[in-house]
This record gives structure tokens, sequence and C-alpha cells, in this order.
């Protein structure tokens, strides 16, 4: 959850000095990620009692006293600049509105500290209170993101509370194409719904990819940690680990706090037992590959489809096409990543398997398998000096494999998950 960065102004406010500096305050807050949080901390506390001296100064100008209603609210902008409740904060932005009920503002920042506190239905209150005040991207950003975790605590509306926090999301978009923060916000709107609506539509994935990236173009957003990781944890999920891995790094290099230098070592790690599997053919024994490239010689793939060797496939979608092989070992079972497991063709050609939406034990070593439709990819892992290389092949659904000639059941379908650094945001 972050709270917007805007602060409302006009050329004529006496204020302005105040309100350039709380713009430097969310500046730092969005920017600075010391290795200690004890230094950002200070540095925002120092900063606020800067703000409410300034205010202070100010108060009793004559100009400013018949703003009182601004005068709190920049108060309480101030205050709530922390990642923490603060009880003065809500103390002043609900003088602000009670002042100054017009004051959109005010109300999008009251929503945030209610958000804080922990009270998310005043919190939702306020976001709806100041878009009737007219359009408001950064209303619209944090009640996408509030309307994603009431999703998480109400599993009878989450439906209906994670379409229409897609549908904010978008809203804020298009008030400002240029807004990092509304796309980063849309990126994981998409991200959630993909997981909501049974994680079978990857177009989603596609489109939070997309929104990642419009996002980064936003100097502002490109400095946002939480974007870099969630976009290399949808890269990972994707299989697409070299893009993960820089993503990761980036994420690592801004705020080191992420632990997401760990998660580079992890796909590392993975990619180079992938590679090792698929050269080595498993790692199982001469006895056990010519058994099983003996079964495969006498099976038969399904009628629907046209089986093709490993060899033969194309980058892609290969449509009208069935892969069959022998299911050799399980090679990775983590919820950051598909079911993976090394299969052998009958040529003898080795690759990786990432299976999706199907729980664990519904394939299983040594069984024949029918992959229907495969998409097939070339993977090239790149990390400092080194390269991992290996054929990959992505089961999307579960009706996509047939093992030992049946089709799964529908029991052995599951809903994907996928851990992010802020994916209420």
């Amino acid at each position: 959850m972050g709270s917007p960065s805007h602060v409302s102004h006009d050329s004529s406010d006496p204020c302005l000095a105040v309100v350039a500096k709380i713009s430097e305050l969310y500046q730092l807050r969005d920017t600075f990620y010391p290795e200690k949080e004890a230094d950002k901390k200070a540095k925002l506390d120092s900063g606020v009692k800067e703000v409410l001296l300034m205010i202070e100064t100010l108060a009793n100008e004559t100009a400013v006293s018949s703003k009182r209603g601004h005068v709190a609210y920049l108060r309480g902008k101030a205050l709530d600049v922390g990642p923490d409740f603060s009880k003065e904060a809500e103390e002043q932005l609900s003088k602000a509105v009670k002042l100054d009920p017009s004051l959109a503002d005010a109300w999008a920042c009251l929503g945030h500290s209610f958000w804080k506190k922990g009270d998310l239905s005043q919190a939702q209150n306020c976001f709806k209170a100041a878009l009737k005040k007219g359009p408001h991207k950064e209303a619209l950003q944090q009640l996408s993101m509030l309307e994603r975790s009431l999703a998480k605590a109400d599993p009878e509306a989450a439906q209906q509370l994670v379409e229409a926090s897609l549908g904010h999301a978008r809203e804020a978009v298009a008030l400002d194409i240029r807004d990092g923060r509304s796309w980063y916000t849309l990126g994981n709107a998409f991200l959630t719904h993909y997981f909501a609506t049974g994680a079978w539509d990857f177009g989603q994935l596609r489109q939070a990819l997309k929104a990642y990236q419009n996002a980064e173009r936003d100097a502002a957003a490109a400095c946002n940690p939480d974007l870099h990781f969630n976009r290399a944890t949808v890269h990972s999920y994707l299989g697409e680990y070299s893009d993960a891995l820089r993503d990761f790094a980036a994420a690592a290099e801004r705020d080191p706090s992420l632990n997401a230098e760990a998660e580079v070592q992890k796909i590392v790690k993975l990619a180079g037992r992938l590679a090792d599997l698929v050269a080595n053919k498993g790692r199982v024994k001469a006895k056990k590959l010519a058994g099983a490239l003996a079964e495969l010689g006498a099976a038969a793939g399904p009628s629907s489809h046209r089986v093709a060797p490993l060899g033969s496939l194309s980058p892609g979608v290969n449509k009208g096409v069935a892969l069959l092989a022998k299911v050799l070992v399980q090679a990775a079972s983590d919820s950051t990543y598909p079911l993976t497991y090394i299969l052998v063709d009958k040529d003898g050609s080795c690759c990786v398997l990432a299976v999706y939406a199907v729980r664990e034990g519904a394939v299983k070593a040594d069984a024949t398998v029918s992959l229907l439709d495969p998409v097939f990819s070339q993977q090239e892992v790149r990390w400092q000096d080194k390269v991992y290389s290996f054929p990959l092949i992505r089961v999307d659904h579960v009706q996509q494999v047939l093992v030992d000639g049946k089709p799964l059941k529908q029991a052995d379908a599951v809903r994907s998950t996928l851990y992010t650094a802020n994916k209420a945001s």
C-alpha cells in the first residue's frame, strides 16, 4: 500500500512552499531505500518536522487562515507519509474534510490513513467520497488496491471486487496515461484478476507485463522496487528466466530488504539443475532409460492429434500436435514456479515440462504422457558469465495432458498462486 504522492495547489497559494516540501517528502518515501530502514524513517521524521514548522509559521497569515481546511489537509498529508498509522494524521485529515468537504485530495488521504489503521470500510467510503468530487486518479489507484485487499477477506464477493479493482485501475490510467503509478496499479490488477478467474488466461499475464513496462517509462515509478519484483515473479512463473533474473536484480539493487537476491540465486540454481538434467537425460540409469524408450516405441498417441517428436516442434503453440513422451524425473516443485519434469521422447531427446494448474502427484515419474497443443521454447538463461540452455514445453491446462492414455480428472486441477512483493498495490 502506498498513499498518493500528489498534492494539489495553485500558483496563488501562500502554502506553495509547504506543498513543494511535502512533494519532496513523498518522493523521498518512494525512491529512497537504504539498507537500514531506520535511516529512511529518520529522514522522513526530520522532513515532517520541517513541514510542520513551516505550517506554523504561516498559520497566522490572513490568506492562510481563511483556508483552514486546506492547512489541516497539508498537516495530515505530511503526518501520513510514514508506513504506520498516525492518529494525529487521521485527526488533521478528518478536520480538513469537515472544514471543507470539497477537498477531494483530503478525502483520498484520509482513506489511506483509515486503511493503515485497518478500517477498510471507512477507507473505501473516503476514496468513493473523493471520486464524488470528480475524476481523481490517486483515489482510483487507492480504491483499486483496497478492493483487492477486500477480495482476500471476502471470498463470496471476491470476483466482483477483483473486477471492480481492474476497472478502477483502467480508469486511473485513462486519466493520465503518463502516470507510472497508475500503470503499476493496473499491472497488479491484471495479475490478481488472472488468478482470481482460474489462472487459465495467460493473456492477462501478458497485459500485466505490458502495464509494468509502461509504468517503467515514468522515472518515478521506475524507482519502485516492487514493480521490478512483481514483474520478475511473473516472468519466473511463465518460465522466462532471463527476464526474471534481470528484474529480480533490479529489485535487489533498489531495495535490499525485498530479499530479491535470494530469488536470483533460486532461479540460477533451478536453471542449472534443469540444464544438467536435460543434458544428462534425467540422470537415470541406462537400463531405466532403455526401458522408457522401449515403452514409447510401443505406445500409441491420441487419435485427435498428430504425434510429433520433440525435434519437430516449432516455437510457440503447436496446434493440433501431440508430444508423446516418458516422464523421467520430477525436477522441481516450488510455489513460485509451475511443476517441472524431465521428459524423453521416442528419439531419446529430452526437455523440461512445465505444468500449470495441475496438482502435485497427478503426473508421476515413469508415466507416459501425451501433451496436446504444447507450447515450445528454447531457453537460454544467461547470468553473469554462465549460460544454461534447455528446451522447454509448457502445458497451460489440465485438459492438455493425458497420463498413460487417460485424461486427467477435474480433481487434478488446482488454482495456481503467486507471491509478489506487494500484491495489494
